[in-house]
């Protein structure tokens, strides 16, 4: 059965006396937290900024009382990105963003062989079957081995929101990992700058050059030859939690470029997005995640 569409997002200021008399344009940037960039985008729109309605322009300078309402949500999808059906597990939804539960395996985004496979695709098909005008709009990456918590926006303002929010207090992630071998200590950061290993498109190195790169980890559990650890990034470099083990001397298990491949243990680096926090980009609502271990990973602590 066919879906109704569902109304597409808005945000609403409505005009206090102290804030009578600015223009719609400084409205939108300093009380509704609007970038340039997504004001410039909107202005176009036939229903992008309205006021009590209207639509008017970013010159106009409202009276007390007055509403001004801007449109967030995506009229018309950009880039290439084609929509497929594929399987989602959905952890939360609102209007402004989605939180998944990523399989391992799963790309987030199309690349060379990966055409209309990903979450990205899969993302589009889901808000077309339900008429939801929405977007795919990536806040942080995980690679295609990684499991767990991601988190997309559905418009340009949330990604914006959501994207400053990154490696602050207000966006905070925590990962587990199973790796070969016990650190010593079983607590502390690794503070090695990552960049591109020559010769390689994919593999990262620590290098005196690279870009600054900062993981904290903590040993939670031993069994055998292997740990499970948590891990927190005050950076977010390619493959940093992968690359900074294995120049701990720790890889993570099952981990094909920067350890050992052994596809009968597990056929996927073993780490996995478990805790999630961050403040939902239009209320401020404080927003808290957790997944547990996931099977492939916990039988490699049996």
């Amino acid at each position: 059965m066919e879906r109704p569409s569902l109304p597409p997002r808005r945000l609403e200021l409505t005009v206090t006396p102290e804030l009578a008399g600015r223009r719609v344009w400084s409205l939108l940037k300093y009380e509704m937290k609007l970038s340039g960039t997504v004001i410039r985008r909107i202005k176009w729109l036939e229903d992008g900024i309205l006021l009590d309605g209207v639509r008017v322009n970013s010159d106009v300078r409202p009276a007390a009382g007055q509403v001004l309402s801007a449109r967030l949500s995506d009229p018309a999808r950009r880039g290439d990105l084609v929509p497929a059906p594929g399987p989602l597990d959905i952890v939360y939804e609102d209007g402004d963003l989605i939180v998944l539960n990523k399989a391992p395996g799963v790309p987030v985004h199309p690349g060379p062989g990966h055409y209309d496979d990903t979450l990205g695709n899969f993302l589009l098909h889901y808000y077309e079957t339900r008429g939801d005008p929405a977007d795919f709009h990536p806040v942080h990456r995980l690679d295609r081995g990684t499991s767990g918590l991601l988190v997309a926006a559905k418009h340009p303002h949330a990604q914006d929101v959501l994207r400053r929010q990154l490696h602050s207090g207000d966006f905070h992630r925590e990962y587990l990992a199973v790796c070969q071998g016990v650190p010593d200590p079983p607590e502390g950061v690794v503070d090695a700058p990552l960049g591109r290993r020559p010769g390689s498109l994919v593999e990262q190195m620590v290098r005196p050059d690279g870009a600054p790169a900062r993981t904290r980890y903590r040993v939670e559990a031993v069994h055998g030859d292997r740990a499970l650890l948590r891990l927190t990034l005050d950076t977010g470099r390619t493959h940093q939690i992968r690359v900074h083990m294995a120049h701990l001397g720790h890889p993570l298990t099952g981990d094909f470029l920067y350890g050992t491949e052994d596809p009968a243990l597990i056929p996927r680096p073993a780490l996995h997005s478990a805790r999630l926090a961050l403040t939902q980009p239009v209320t401020g609502e404080s927003l808290f995640f957790s997944l547990p271990l996931p099977e492939d990973m916990a039988r490699l602590l049996d």
